[in-house]
């Protein structure tokens, strides 16, 4: 059974339908990217996931339903969505916010954690006392995911991560996005614009197109595929 599990999934804002019968799934530990023009549906798709919009169909998460869940059961059930344009708590601090991030936890391994997070992103480390408002882009994308991390979720969604950032920092976000889905095993959805990078790191990708899946598979085999690569790829 796969962690995360979307069959036939509508959805859309009012009335304008944005996704079609879409189906999309998620094994434990995988990376599976998602890949499409602007406005085909990839930001949609993590949000009918988290239950911030209205969708109809069937997505299940670990055997479970989650028709009907709000976005803090989601978070509650191991799903923690990093949205486009980070979404940090410019007026608390980096440790703050790191602390919100566990809002959904009652053992007592917060602190461990801390130190986990801290071991991937020294940085945040260094400014843990510091405003995340004065923060600069990448260390505030860096702040967004590590506050995703001390959920300790069994799925992250990540919203365009390198949106945004020089070609050096955003090759270090997908490394460490590596990192933790190694060493965590938590598995990632990721919805991207590079798509090299995006195939570089995922296990499998889905390609959508007018809100319907055009493509998938492989990542390997999509960065062979003509139309893929025509399409995404430049080349």
């Amino acid at each position: 059974m796969p962690l995360l599990d979307l069959a036939q999934v509508t959805a859309g804002y009012g009335h304008r339908r944005v996704l079609h019968e879409v189906d999309l799934s998620v094994d434990e530990g995988e990376i599976v990217a998602i890949l499409g023009a602007n406005g085909a549906g990839k930001t949609t798709t993590l949000r009918a996931i988290s239950g911030v919009i209205h969708r109809v169909g069937q997505i299940t998460f670990l055997g479970r339903s989650l028709l009907g869940s709000s976005a803090s059961d989601t978070a509650r059930l191991g799903i923690a969505h990093v949205p486009e344009g980070r979404g940090t708590m410019g007026q608390l601090t980096v440790a703050e916010n790191l602390q919100l991030g566990a809002y959904v936890r009652r053992d007592r391994a917060i602190a461990t954690d801390m130190d986990r997070v801290f071991s991937y992103f020294p940085v945040l480390k260094e400014r843990r006392r510091q405003y995340a408002g004065t923060l600069s882009g990448g260390e505030q994308q860096m702040l967004a995911i590590a506050r995703a991390i001390m959920a300790r979720p069994k799925l992250v969604l990540l919203d365009e991560p390198s949106l945004g950032l020089a070609p050096l920092v955003a090759r270090s976000i997908f490394e460490l996005i590596g990192s933790i889905n190694r060493d965590l095993r938590t598995a990632v959805l990721l919805v991207e614009q590079n798509a090299v990078a995006a195939l570089d790191i995922s296990h499998r990708a889905y390609v959508l197109e007018a809100g319907r899946v055009a493509v998938s598979g492989a990542s390997a085999e999509l960065r062979a595929h003509d139309r893929v690569r025509r399409s995404y790829l430049g080349y």
